[in-house]
């Protein structure tokens, strides 16, 4: 049934087919100047005048609107719809719109925006990538350019990184949204699939990058070549409940704002996104079990060579003799070329691939765990055996193999969306990437009250237990004072022994990792309470406000522990702004090792050096050793991180015309 108040999104009209870009090839002039532009730092922009004039217009207007009835309100702003559709969203009836949508958060959530966050609602509408400091308000921020562009008509995807904020921002914003006669939806991993086409129909569909992008991959399968108008017209021709047998997206791509859009376009766009299905496997367990023992044999440096740097294995000559005297267990491995690939995966599985850091073994299994967040990403598996191999090497139950159906990058899917924006708290370090990648602009907003949070110098030591030492005596003093402490590490196991040192010493932190994560938010919630120690992986918690009393803040406000630097400076930053947010006072500080795998694996030689210059001392070192050490490791990181986004989406083009589908199909 169509919307009296917008004709033009009628579900049985024969354009109101599945609307996506299908953006052409980038040519090489296209390749140069977005390069050059980038590289002469265009790619972040700051706020001119002009903007700041349209958000003074918008609070001017809102000054005009704010004596109106509820219904007044509505009607006013319902009133604009046809305007914006027009207009473009922009002119007079956004202003009118965004003003509208501004008095009915108030009165509703009792928060108005702010002039930073009208104006981070503005850029996110053009299409811009959003830098808004930790605490700045995103929420409600989103509230701007969405429900303006489903004004319009326009189906828009409210995308981020978990299900609890997808739940959280639906359950919060939907108070603002249905006023306006806008339906408002979410998608979650325990959402029915017979249910999904119905929410996605909705105005405006809060989700996971996941779900939303598996869901799209899904469709694509079952629609197959069948893209067309035409055949779309046909299908529903012949068959009256084509909708909900072939599709889920039921009205297609249209306007995606992406939350914590570092994490889902720069890092998790280094793996696709691939649909596969469950392959024969009987004689998988064999094969592993065959192909560990015989990289148990052998010795590194002599017959193969570990890259930590690039996470990867390279066989040499003098294993050549071993692999050809191999007796394959399988037929499959018959052919040399199979056997080497295959022992490449038992030495990944061995060298490359850590317990409780890469994954964690639960009673389902091997649980792989997501770098980047910290969380265990459930029901995945890592590809061309190497998830059996690391079953065989922790001796669990083995997992059926999975062949490939359909893949895709999150560089080729979110670019089919009409337009798409993001919002993030740290997107400077990227923004070159972004745009290269993506074709986007940054725009760098300014916190809406002055920082108060106090960074400390970074605190080096010579050894891992020297730095365990020191986190707990500074975990001590400042829970004396009644302030509350966050403890941040990199992998589930430093989460552990800190925790084990922590308990030592008579305090009992509360430690949140991919074993302990169901009640995520609850725990980071709860992270700000006086004198409470919280032991946190490094991206555990992100999106969820860490309150903290007026007491607390007299008495220094949350004070941030980072255990170890990780591989991109973002990550850090996201970190060290729980604290301080919303012009509240807050500190943090690093305490940092030698032994970190970071400096160890990206700078080797000048972790070495560092070790002379201090002359073998296990405790405090110089500060601006660990600085020097931060700086060029995260370097190297990051443009080996680059690196890998590339070759993902070229691997994932020549895969996919290897596999019997083009990426212009999928």
């Amino acid at each position: 049934m169509s919307d009296p108040h917008r004709p033009w999104i009628d579900d049985e009209r024969a354009d109101a087919l599945e609307p996506e870009r299908r953006p052409a090839a980038k040519t090489r002039s296209d390749e140069i100047a977005a390069a050059a532009l980038a590289q002469l730092n265009l790619s972040t922009q700051r706020p001119g005048w002009r903007d700041w004039w349209e958000v003074r217009r918008i609070l001017r207007q809102g000054r005009r609107i704010k004596r109106l009835s509820d219904p007044d309100l509505v009607d006013l702003v319902r009133g604009q719809q046809e305007h914006l559709l027009h207009s473009g969203l922009k002119g007079k009836p956004l202003r009118i719109a965004v003003a509208g949508i501004r008095e009915m958060t108030g009165r509703t959530l009792g928060m108005r925006h702010h002039p930073v966050q009208i104006m981070g609602g503005l850029a996110l509408l053009r299409g811009k990538i959003v830098e808004m400091a930790t605490g700045e308000g995103k929420t409600i921020t989103t509230l701007i350019p969405a429900v303006s562009a489903a004004l319009a008509g326009v189906s828009v995807h409210v995308v981020t990184v978990n299900e609890y904020l997808a739940q959280r921002d639906c359950e919060l914003l939907s108070k603002v949204i249905k006023p306006f006669g806008l339906s408002v939806g979410v998608i979650t991993a325990d959402t029915e699939f017979d249910d999904r086409p119905q929410i996605y129909a909705s105005d405006i569909v809060f989700s996971t990058n996941k779900d939303i992008a598996f869901d799209y991959l899904r469709d694509r399968i079952k629609l197959g070549r069948d893209q067309t108008a035409l055949a779309t017209l046909a299908h529903r021709a012949l068959a009256s409940n084509w909708r909900d047998q072939k599709r889920n997206l039921a009205r297609g791509l249209g306007f995606a704002i992406v939350d914590e859009a570092d994490s889902i376009l720069i890092d998790e766009a280094q793996t696709p996104l691939i649909i596969t299905a469950e392959g024969e496997g009987e004689e998988e367990a064999t094969i592993a079990e065959a192909l560990l023992g015989l990289a148990g044999t052998l010795t590194e440096g002599l017959h193969f060579q570990v890259n930590n740097r690039q996470r990867s294995i390279r066989l040499l000559k003098e294993a050549d003799s071993i692999i050809e005297g191999f007796k394959p267990p399988n037929p499959d491995l018959v052919p040399l070329a199979a056997r080497r690939e295959r022992l490449v995966q038992a030495l990944s599985a061995i060298h490359l691939y850590r317990r409780d850091e890469h994954y964690v073994v639960t009673d389902d299994g091997v649980a792989i765990v997501d770098e980047y967040t910290g969380r265990v990403m459930a029901d995945r598996q890592w590809q061309r055996g190497l998830h059996q191999m690391i079953e065989s090497k922790e001796a669990v139950e083995q997992s059926a193999p999975r062949n490939t159906l359909a893949q895709i990058t999150y560089q080729t899917y979110f670019a089919r969306y009409q337009w798409f924006a993001g919002m993030t708290g740290t997107a400077r370090e990227v923004a070159r990437e972004l745009t290269l990648s993506h074709n986007k602009l940054v725009m760098r907003l300014p916190t809406h009250r002055a920082l108060k949070r106090r960074e400390r110098r970074t605190r080096l030591y010579g050894s891992s237990e020297a730095r365990w030492k020191g986190v707990v005596d500074e975990t001590r003093r400042i829970v004396r004072r009644g302030r509350p402490v966050l403890i941040g590490t990199r992998s589930v196991e430093a989460s552990e022994t800190v925790a084990d040192h922590l308990l030592a010493a008579g305090l009992k932190p509360e430690v949140l990792n991919a074993r302990q994560d169901a009640d995520e938010a609850q725990i980071v919630a709860g992270a700000g309470e006086a004198g409470r120690v919280t032991v946190a992986t490094n991206m555990a918690g992100r999106g969820t406000d860490i309150p903290v009393s007026d007491e607390v803040c007299r008495r220094g406000g949350l004070h941030v522990i980072l255990t170890e630097f990780h591989s991109s400076a973002r990550i850090d930053r996201q970190f060290i702004g729980r604290t301080g947010r919303q012009g509240q006072p807050g500190t943090a500080i690093a305490h940092v090792s030698l032994d970190d795998r970071l400096f160890t694996d990206m700078a080797p030689h000048l972790t070495s050096l560092a070790r002379l210059v201090t002359f073998g001392r296990r405790g405090r070192l110089s500060c601006w050793i660990g600085e020097a050490l931060r700086i060029a490791a995260q370097a190297k990181s990051e443009r080996l991180g680059r690196v890998r986004r590339a070759q993902t989406v070229r691997r994932s083009k020549r895969l996919s015309r290897a596999l019997g589908f083009r990426p212009d199909n999928i």
